[in-house]
């Protein structure tokens, strides 16, 4: 990510993509691509909540930035790296194993592979009874559709989170990225996973 990112722009589109989903939806700023430096940047423009994919990135941004936001881990989490997220993130979007689920011990949401995708990380929604067994401070479910051009294509793949969730009684949602978060919303999301829409228009 470009170190000549704007912090003025971020906030007008943070503040869109908020009217958009409405004040229920948390959006949570993807920060996969973004340097510790430029995330100044993003503290800057008044982004509450980032999400980080990767464990040894997680680090050295919360070193440098640890009180400018609220931490979610959003990328697949393995469970050796589940002592670090425990110390430093407030919800795990991708709880997925129970090796990680033993070692985990803040509030997660399971990642459901809805659409059945093999190159997908994610729990068979035949599996939600076990791990909601297993691991008592799951908040809610999240998921990751087949990517496509029409954002109308997730829509089913989001529904079924939601009546999954509705199913077991779990009231979060984490689902829409940046090319589909408005059907994310519209479907139930109270939590959409966003980053090339603010950082790029």
């Amino acid at each position: 990510m470009s170190s000549g990112l704007s912090a003025e722009a971020v906030r007008a589109r943070y503040e869109r993509v908020r009217e958009e989903v409405g004040p229920e939806v948390t959006v949570v700023a993807a920060t996969k691509y973004f340097s510790v430096e430029d995330l100044a940047v993003l503290a800057e423009a008044g982004i509450e909540v980032v999400g980080e994919n990767r464990a040894q990135d997680l680090e050295a941004k919360h070193a440098a930035h640890g009180g400018s936001f609220r931490w979610h881990f959003i990328g697949h989490l393995q469970s050796r790296k589940a002592k670090l997220v425990n110390e430093l993130c407030e919800l795990v979007h991708s709880l997925d194993s129970e090796s990680a689920a033993r070692r985990l011990e803040i509030p997660a949401l399971l990642q459901v592979n809805v659409a059945g995708e093999e190159t997908k990380s994610g729990i068979e929604p035949d599996d939600l009874p076990r791990f909601l067994e297993l691991y008592p401070d799951v908040r809610g479910l999240s998921t990751m559709p087949p990517f496509a051009d029409d954002p109308e294509e997730s829509r089913p793949y989001f529904r079924k989170l939601r009546e999954l969730a509705e199913e077991h009684g779990l009231t979060q949602l984490s689902m829409g990225t940046s090319q589909d978060y408005k059907v994310a919303a519209e479907e139930g999301a109270t939590m959409i996973r966003i980053g090339s829409v603010l950082y790029q228009g």
